[in-house]
């Protein structure tokens, strides 16, 4: 098991940036592909991103594709979400996760087994 603490959330206007970390700890971040859910009040968490454990591939969902970039530091224990243009629809509570290396898709809620907290992103209008 994999515990995992994400930072950098905030309020900001619509059109700022922010970077999301998530820091690793427990066991290598480098064993892991990773991703990024969000969920959005009276709403479902949603995919965000993903990418694989050296970081090789990254995966979007199509609203973020252009303006949110995923990246990790294996040697830092750190996965970050830099997130560009944001808009009021992207408010919502972030989370990483783990992926554990099952057969869902990486879009799939199922793939991961360890998740963190969550960290509130607000975008005002």
């Amino acid at each position: 098991q994999v515990q995992l603490v994400e930072s950098g959330g905030g309020l900001v206007q619509a059109g700022d940036s922010l970077r999301l970390s998530c820091a690793a700890s427990g066991r290598p971040l480098s064993n892991y592909g990773m991703g990024w859910f969000r969920q959005a009040p009276g709403k479902t968490r949603e995919f965000v991103a993903a990418i694989t454990s050296s970081g090789g591939r990254t995966y979007y969902a199509d609203s973020v594709k252009g303006r949110f970039t995923i990246s990790r530091d294996n040697a830092k224990n750190t996965l970050y979400l830099q997130m560009n243009s944001l808009k009021p629809e992207d408010m919502a509570v972030y989370y990483c996760a783990a992926n554990r290396g099952t057969s869902y898709s990486v879009t799939n809620q199922n793939a991961y087994a360890d998740w963190g907290q969550g960290t509130q992103v607000s975008v005002s209008s």
